[in-house]
């Protein structure tokens, strides 16, 4: 696997310098500056690049080249969005960039309730818990027909559990929540989010999944004409969310995607911790079904509780079985004569660091993530060898 770290651009606290020390030579980041819908071109790619290359690594892969709202609706300028994103790619094409990762999640690119949840151990964790975000939807954005989305028993378990936080905690929570928001650094007020909301009332699952499906039949020919790897980021959660449509959670999610437009730029970002965190996805059958389409990793790992509940756990120890995983990429790779990127996806905040801007993206967290991935990768690559 090549292994890479993801860096979020000149306003990130961890600094190229700082990855570069971590042992790797790929980086992945985006042009977080241009607006999205907007169009990647050659001057700033270049520019990121070379900034990179100072630092002695590349750019090795998008992430991402975020689809604008208009697209995954099919309303207002989509026509133009899907123009310039064909336009985006073919510049990309020109700098020698060859995978972009994206998502098709609506407004929330992920969700979490907690941004540092503590472990035994005193480093900080993201969780995800239903009953918080059922109080934080039916009781504090008070989403109309909220409380239709949901049993009465769960209803009764998020007011309990409301009931145990004060104001300060509320506000926390509801800033937890909207961390997912692309741009959530400015203060999106309730009114806000409901208008987001809004926007996709009517959209079903069936509705968005073929939104996507049409935007991908126009934009990845484009990306199989110019050499570029398509490879789309699972839900985070893998589950509906403030009563939004999902299509990339299931392993039948994957399957309509790749199959409905059933060429190589068309992939998969293989997330383990997005699919691991629905327990009726078999994440070793995925690849052993579509490996040859997986083109990005994201390695992490998730332990599942009771109900919709789950927290990030070390890379190593959890719910998914890495072992095996790491395995099967690593056949898929001898296979296909290919290496495939893969970063050390997230990691726990330990004491050390105070000061973190990026939930899940310390620079210790990772760099222990990325060690124990590649002791793993080697351990397992010796073994390998010898059977042959």
């Amino acid at each position: 696997m090549q292994q890479t770290m993801r860096w979020y651009g000149p306003h990130d606290g961890i600094t190229l310098a700082d990855i570069r020390q971590c042992g790797v030579s790929g980086i992945v980041t985006a042009l977080h500056q241009i607006p999205v819908g907007d169009v990647w071109q050659v001057k700033d790619i270049k520019e990121r690049q070379q900034m990179i290359r100072d630092e002695g690594m590349e750019w090795t892969v998008i992430e991402s080249l975020p689809v604008h709202e208009d697209i995954k609706r099919r309303g207002g300028n989509y026509q133009e969005y899907i123009a310039n994103y064909k336009k985006s790619l073919e510049n990309i094409a020109e700098c020698g960039l060859t995978v972009v990762a994206y998502n098709f999640m609506p407004i929330l690119d992920w969700v979490r309730t907690d941004q540092a949840y503590e472990n035994i151990d005193g480093t900080k964790a993201l969780l995800f818990d239903e009953r918080a975000f059922i109080f934080f939807d039916a009781f504090l954005l008070q989403r109309p027909g909220a409380e239709q989305d949901y049993s009465q028993e769960k209803l009764n378990e998020a007011i309990a559990y409301g009931n145990t936080l004060d104001e300060a905690a509320q506000q926390k929570l509801y800033k937890n929540v909207l961390l997912g928001l692309p741009g959530s650094d400015e203060s999106f007020t309730k009114e806000k989010v409901l208008e987001l909301l809004e926007d996709y009332k009517g959209i079903s699952d069936d509705d968005l999944r073929k939104n996507l499906i049409q935007f991908l039949s126009e934009v990845a020919p484009v990306a199989e004409k110019f050499g570029v790897q398509l490879a789309i980021h699972p839900d985070d959660p893998p589950f509906s969310v403030l009563g939004l449509p999902r299509v990339v959670s299931t392993e039948n999610d994957i399957k309509e995607i790749l199959a409905g437009v059933p060429i190589n730029a068309n992939g998969l970002c293989y997330c383990t911790g997005s699919l691991g965190a629905n327990p009726n996805n078999d994440l070793v059958r995925i690849i052993e079904q579509h490996g040859d389409r997986i083109h990005f990793l994201h390695l992490r790992n998730v332990k599942r509780e009771e109900g919709k509940r789950f927290r990030e756990s070390e890379h190593l120890n959890g719910d998914n079985p890495m072992e095996t995983i790491v395995e099967k990429l690593l056949v898929l790779m001898q296979k296909n004569k290919k290496t495939l990127p893969m970063r050390p996806d997230h990691g726990f905040l330990h004491s050390f660091e105070k000061v973190e801007k990026y939930p899940g993206y310390s620079l210790i967290g990772r760099l222990k993530g990325l060690a124990e991935i590649r002791g793993l990768e080697l351990g397992i690559s010796y073994k390998l060898q010898q059977k042959q």
